[in-house]
């Protein structure tokens, strides 16, 4: 058997993906510097959810990204700290006490109390802002009013720079409350697993005929969200804008554990850092570069497979 024969098995469009995919991984080349090929920053790390804010933060430092940031609760802060030195860990968010799960959002505008007052901590996150790359929101999030009501502004702010996010996990269900805050943003992509995307489809009264193609449901998902890049997590992955459709259909490990889904959004956002510096030419790219909009799809794909 060939060297070429023992690989990985995959079908031809699988092949030309990759190709393109290949296309978005900068050079080892001297002139970089700090910073230059990637600077992400995870949004989550809730009292309860240390793990999953990690795992995502270190995906996205191994896979390649220059700085890695988490944002969390002081409570989450020092635990993260203690996992990796490799990590930049801002204790910048705030969980609400005795809070209803039930109360609107809204209402976490009018605490005079600065660390209650969903503006004012989002203030200082929305400062950080300039010095990233990509933006992954969700993991360790937990369903906290509090915590919802400051990411819901984030994602505005970051969607007012054309910075790029990912969401995740407890970001998807603000969501299906308020689509309207990536509704039509090209620059977000959304990770759910079976159950997620199936309350996604609820919300957005999204139904496809029972024998319609397999990925049918993604398409019209990413269709009634106006070009969101959606990832249909399962045996394999779907990823649509509604426009253009990507199967990965890579063999994997079989078993699904904790963790997953987050090292996927760190990895996705690794590829999504990648193509800025492809869109900032920091490499020569050649004489036909990748559209810039292809890329969000590609960088979902590169960091499925890798994460396979």
């Amino acid at each position: 058997m060939s060297a070429q024969d023992s690989g990985p098995k995959m079908s031809a469009a699988t092949k030309d993906v990759i190709s393109k995919v290949r296309r978005m991984i900068p050079p080892m080349l001297e002139k970089f510097h700090k910073g230059q090929l990637g600077r992400v920053a995870v949004i989550g790390g809730s009292e309860n959810y240390t793990g999953a804010p990690y795992f995502s933060a270190m995906a996205s430092a191994r896979l390649g990204s220059d700085l890695s940031h988490v944002i969390c609760t002081p409570a989450a802060a020092t635990v993260i700290k203690s996992y990796s030195p490799n990590l930049m860990v801002h204790p910048l968010m705030r969980q609400s006490e005795n809070a209803k799960k039930e109360q609107e959002p809204a209402a976490w505008n009018a605490s005079k109390d600065p660390d209650s007052n969903a503006d004012h901590i989002a203030a200082q996150i929305k400062d950080l802002l300039p010095r990233l790359h990509v933006l992954v929101i969700g993991p360790g999030l937990g369903r906290d009013p509090l915590m919802h009501a400051t990411v819901a502004r984030v994602i505005r702010a970051a969607r007012d720079r054309e910075l790029p996010i990912v969401l995740d996990a407890d970001a998807l269900a603000i969501v299906h409350t308020q689509p309207e805050l990536v509704s039509g943003y090209d620059g977000a992509v959304l990770t759910p697993n079976v159950v997620e995307f199936g309350k996604l489809c609820d919300a957005l009264k999204v139904k496809v005929d029972d024998d319609a193609p397999e990925t049918a449901r993604v398409e019209a998902l990413a269709k009634s969200l106006k070009g969101v890049t959606v990832v249909q997590k399962g045996a394999k992955d779907y990823i649509s804008n509604g426009e253009t459709t990507l199967t990965v259909d890579l063999e994997g490990g079989k078993k699904r554990s904790g963790g997953q889904g987050d090292t996927l959004t760190g990895s996705i956002a690794t590829f999504l850092g990648w193509r800025r510096a492809y869109i900032d030419r920091l490499w020569d790219v050649g004489k036909e570069p990748i559209d810039e909009h292809e890329l969000v799809g590609l960088a979902a794909f590169g960091g499925s497979a890798i994460t396979r």
